[in-house]
């Protein structure tokens, strides 16, 4: 979890496009090996790092047609936090639990980081999942509409 905030110098970073691409290589793809890829869809949001030609490339040779992304095979579709877990879940989830003791350092804010995300538990996701999956059937039954009447409810 450490190389997500500091360089190997120790330095704190922002994730760039280099920076991103090392993620999905070599903490990612390996976790993938149990996986069949075949089967497997990767969406990401327009973020300049996630829409970076070689990243691009990187997706494709790993997921080909089967990518949802800026500049990707299956364009992302714009206001679409409807479909995305991070954005409709994770993000709040994890925002409200971190702010919840009022970190007054950065240490204190990234080991509020390190732990709310470490107690994720698979059950918690495979709600987010199935509540994700009723999404996508109100979307195709609604082609492609807003979700005002459910999106807050979870």
């Amino acid at each position: 979890m450490e190389s997500f905030f500091k360089n190997d110098e120790g330095h704190n970073v922002t994730v760039n496009g280099d920076r991103y691409r090392a993620m999905i290589t070599n903490f990612f793809i390996p976790q993938l090996n149990d996986h069949d890829v075949q089967e497997l869809w990767f969406q990401q949001d327009g973020a300049t790092c996630h829409t970076a030609r070689a990243t691009i490339d990187l997706l494709k040779d790993t997921f080909g047609d089967r990518l949802i992304s800026r500049f990707g095979p299956v364009n992302w579709p714009p206001r679409s936090c409807d479909l995305a877990p991070l954005d409709y879940f994770l993000w709040g989830y994890v925002k409200s639990l971190v702010y919840a003791d009022k970190p007054q350092t950065l240490d204190h804010l990234k080991d509020n980081i390190r732990r709310v995300i470490a107690d994720i538990r698979p059950h918690m996701l495979e709600k987010v999942i199935e509540y994700w999956t009723s999404r996508l059937d109100y979307i195709r039954a609604s082609r492609g509409s807003h979700m005002l009447e459910i999106i807050f409810k979870m």
